[in-house]
């Protein structure tokens, strides 16, 4: 794992650097009220925290293998939903935010990170991303399948969700048998993409974590961790993988 000189702001070692999907929203700051590329500052600080360089991705056409170049990490970020034509869907009543040209963005710098051998984490929308993006499908709306909301109750509040993972994987292994995570989605995957194994379920079966079967790291959790500042251990984890792809790459 990460040792905590990572955190001493006076250490020599050498910090990855991670890349994070941002947003395109309008925003209000000071006196102006304009579209504004952000992500919630909490995202910065887990990096930040966990050994990395956190460097903003702004939503800007597509995707360029300059961007990937100078990266040694990625973390796809949570946020709005997909565009369900992405999976070979039509978009159901309960499905919002969506936003095409983050899509657009977001899909390409996965693919070409995952060309590249970059290290991914990917968080809540993330996740679904990547599992749409190697072939698989979402449920649209968890509530119309699962008669509950026990993984968004409240808008803009977070909900305590157990979860279990599955011994031997990735997760089970950085992050323990039995978790309590920060969940706020109504969506989830469906049919899981090929090149991935479910490697945490919800009491509800609900699929909360995802990694890839083979190649470089490539890790998504449904929850949200970095609204716990108490966790640390995947984005941890993550941030050394990309500390050793640095390392492969100078070699």
């Amino acid at each position: 794992m990460v040792s905590n000189d990572y955190e001493d702001s006076g250490s020599a070692r050498p910090r990855p650097v991670i890349g994070l999907s941002t947003y395109s929203e309008q925003a209000r700051h000071g006196p102006w009220d304009a579209e504004s590329a952000l992500l919630p500052r909490s995202y910065v600080d887990m990096v930040h925290r966990a050994g990395g360089v956190p460097v903003l991705l702004p939503p800007a056409g597509v995707a360029r293998p300059e961007v990937i170049a100078g990266l040694d990490g990625l973390v796809l970020t949570g946020g709005a939903d997909i565009d369900p034509p992405r999976y070979g869907a039509m978009p159901g009543p309960h499905t919002r935010g969506i936003r095409p040209d983050r899509d657009e963005f977001e899909f390409g710098l996965f693919a070409l990170a995952r060309a590249a051998g970059i290290p991914t984490f990917a968080i809540c929308r993330g996740l679904q991303l990547v599992n749409v993006a190697l072939g698989g499908t979402l449920i649209q709306h968890l509530p119309d399948v699962l008669g509950h909301t026990d993984h968004s109750r409240v808008p803009g509040v977070f909900t305590i969700v157990r979860v279990a993972t599955v011994p031997g994987s990735r997760v089970a292994t950085i992050a323990g048998a039995d978790l309590e995570v920060h969940c706020h989605h109504h969506q989830a995957i469906d049919v899981l993409a090929a090149d991935l194994v479910a490697v945490a379920h919800a009491t509800d079966g609900t699929i909360e974590a995802a990694e890839a079967i083979a190649g470089p790291f490539l890790v998504g959790v449904q929850w949200h961790p970095e609204a716990n500042a108490t966790d640390r251990r995947l984005m941890r984890a993550f941030v050394e993988a990309a500390a050793a792809h640095r390392s492969e790459r100078a070699s």
